[in-house]
């Protein structure tokens, strides 16, 4: 019996080892598995290893240096100007290839016909179904909704991968359609930038490991200069437009990167076009060569006040028609049913219209048509006048003679092309401005502005042939084409910086007075009696929740005050709590700050305790008793920034997108009666923007 069971113990011995023996060996069958799969997963580990200790390396080089975001800004500038340089040269191809397929088929009037308004109306098509498919939200300027973003409104799908793919491919097709469309690229160009520097932000936080406070805000604001200094390699006027466009509540220390990102932005822009071969040296976008020995005469700046003031009026009228056509497509059933089903069949009819209209052989021959965008500009910046050019136009190069005779077809007077122009451009700019694809804004209003200016100079000449004074000074047309652009881009916009710009794009700085008089002008008779400026209209259209735009259109919204929005302020501590009881509060409490006042009874505010300080503070005197009060176990910090009753919406939302702060107090006498929160703030914002 006892060997039997001796037996039987040895052989349940032997089962359990065998049973181990398997396990481990299943054991190590998976781990063996799994340590595969992971090199699998992960091939080349030595490589990965060495790159990864050389870009740790690269990087402590580089913040030995500069900070990491300085690197940031300027890889900023670079990419943006690679992308802007490389659409300009898509562009041009396309529009260099439309034009050869023109000029092949001249002759046959109805070929032509089908060439110059089919190509327009499938590229506006190709646009707006490429975009919407891709993104919704990438058809339009873009600029009203990167406003309301920069002052922290949450719309992130206006900055998606997504939608910067589908506005890029969309801005090329728009541009390819030329000045049958009339449009531009500034404004998504600088949404493209947001977008941009949105990433870059991001870039930024993953480099240094953890968040930064508002860095995504200035990496904005920076990305939105960057967005002009690219497209025309103006750096200053960038940092000027981020300032009176973009950010309503400017904040100091975002000076210096906007001016560093958009010099690295505008320095790359021409060093490519230097490198492409497109110009011989560094220099502006639109080269002119006016006299600066006498540019004008000091009675001329007469002349320059008043065409500032036509140009104001122009744009009243500009300005109204197009927040009228942007409602009536909005408000008529048809249009609006079309636009919700159909948007690519809505753009290729109303491209199509287009160039019936501005074809060479209808009314496209009053127009000049067949010139560029930037045709148009450099022949409106000559400084040349046309009625010396018309006493002997056989002598003219080429350039020059192509463009006169765009402006002076047979039969026709160089004064009725510029007055045409200046009277069916409106029209059109309007039932183009409706389209639903990425397209900008600024730049046709910059030309039309010329035409005006040009028409204005070439008056003057006509009227003093013979020459001002003893001197016999000729006067200087292209100076007052100089002036007018800035004088009613700057109307429509409500802005300065358009003068600056005209400077910068032309290298022209004997013209600097008369441009900012007549910039001044038109700006002063655009704001008269709260006039929305061209973004304010489009927020208002689209019921964006961007306050200032709110108060233009309705000024008693500056007034409302902030009393009748505050709420409870949650949890307040009094200065004589206890451990025990500040225990069960900060297991029931939800936020990060929590009021500190002298007592329920009487609630001055005496200050502000971080809850994670408090905590950690607790932890360390849990031993020391629970008698021991509030005041004696953490500092309270004194509170900087606090409202009143008799604050408004606006100083409140001012406060918030400057510093960042996502509850503010409201105190009456030093007595706390509630908060207000970002939050809540937003839904305030939003409801204007509905009854608006």
């Amino acid at each position: 019996m006892d060997e039997t069971c001796v037996n039987v113990k040895r052989l349940e011995e032997n089962e359990e080892q065998c049973t181990d023996e398997d396990k481990t060996d299943q054991d190590k069958a998976e781990e063996q598995l799994i340590s595969s799969n992971e090199r699998s997963q992960k091939p080349w580990q030595q490589s990965r290893s060495r790159i990864r200790e050389c870009v740790l390396y690269v990087k402590k080089v580089l913040v030995s240096f500069a900070r990491m975001e300085w690197y940031c800004y300027a890889l900023l500038g670079i990419i943006t100007a690679l992308m802007s340089f490389f659409m300009d040269m898509t562009v041009a191809k396309l529009l260099n290839a439309h034009q050869w397929l023109y000029g092949c088929l001249k002759g046959h009037h109805l070929l032509q016909f089908l060439c110059w308004t089919l190509y327009p109306a499938c590229l506006c098509a190709l646009s707006t179904s490429f975009a919407h498919s891709i993104c919704p939200f990438s058809a339009g300027s873009g600029v009203p909704e990167a406003r309301a973003i920069l002052l922290g409104m949450d719309m992130p799908d206006y900055l998606s991968l997504s939608n910067l793919f589908a506005k890029l491919f969309g801005l090329i097709c728009t541009l390819a359609s030329g000045s049958t469309v009339f449009l531009g690229k500034v404004g998504p160009f600088v949404h493209l930038s947001i977008m941009v520097g949105a990433f870059m932000s991001r870039l930024h936080v993953s480099c240094r490991g953890g968040k930064k406070r508002a860095a995504k805000g200035e990496m904005l604001v920076v990305a939105s200069a960057v967005g002009v200094a690219s497209c025309f390699g103006a750096p200053v006027s960038g940092v000027l437009f981020s300032i009176e466009v973009m950010g309503t509540h400017y904040s100091v220390r975002d000076y210096c990167p906007c001016f560093f990102a958009a010099a690295c932005g505008a320095i790359t822009f021409r060093l490519l076009s230097v490198c492409s071969r497109d110009q011989e040296t560094i220099q502006a976008l639109f080269k002119t060569s006016f006299s600066s020995d006498l540019p004008y005469q000091p009675f001329e700046i007469f002349i320059f006040a008043l065409l500032g003031l036509f140009c104001s009026i122009l744009s009243c009228i500009y300005l109204f028609c197009h927040r009228w056509a942007l409602r009536f497509v909005k408000t008529n059933k048809p249009i609006s049913r079309l636009l919700a089903t159909e948007k690519a069949v809505y753009s290729a009819i109303v491209a199509f219209l287009l160039a019936c209209f501005t074809f060479y052989h209808s009314a496209g021959h009053f127009i000049a048509s067949k010139l560029t965008m930037k045709q148009l500009l450099t022949s409106l910046l000559d400084g040349t006048s046309w009625y010396t050019v018309s006493q002997n136009a056989s002598a003219l190069s080429e350039p020059q003679k192509t463009f006169w005779q765009a402006w002076n077809p047979p039969g026709k007077s160089y004064f009725q092309t510029l007055g045409f122009f200046i009277t069916a451009k409106v029209g059109l700019l309007v039932v183009a401005c409706t389209l639903p694809l990425p397209a900008g804004y600024f730049m046709p209003v910059f030309v039309y502005g010329a035409v005006v200016g040009r028409l204005v100079g070439e008056g003057t000449a006509y009227l003093l042939s013979d020459g001002i004074s003893s001197a016999k000074t000729l006067i200087n047309p292209g100076g007052y084409a100089l002036a007018g652009a800035a004088a009613f881009s700057g109307a429509v916009t409500h802005t300065l910086s358009p003068a600056l710009l005209a400077l910068e794009m032309t290298g022209q700085c004997s013209h600097a007075v008369p441009a900012l008089v007549a910039t001044l002008v038109s700006n002063a008779v655009a704001r008269a009696k709260h006039r929305p400026s061209f973004y304010d209209g489009i927020s208002l259209i689209k019921q964006l929740p961007h306050l200032p735009s709110l108060i233009r259109a309705c000024p008693k919204l500056a007034s409302v005050q902030i009393k009748q929005f505050v709420i409870p302020a949650g949890v307040v501590l009094e200065r004589t709590e206890t451990l025990t009881s500040l225990q069960h509060i900060l297991n029931d409490s939800t936020d990060n700050e929590l009021p500190v006042v002298d007592s329920h009874d009487s609630p001055i505010l005496l200050g502000t305790i971080n809850k994670s300080q408090l905590q950690e503070n607790l932890q360390q005197h849990r031993n020391e008793g629970l008698c021991k009060q509030l005041e004696d176990v953490c500092s309270i910090q004194p509170v900087q920034l606090h409202l009143t009753p008799e604050s408004t919406v606006k100083q409140a939302h001012c406060i918030m997108s400057v510093t960042g702060e996502q509850r503010l107090f409201l105190t009456e006498s030093g007595r706390l009666c509630g908060v207000i929160t970002w939050k809540e703030m937003k839904k305030i914002i939003e409801e204007m923007a509905k009854e608006v």
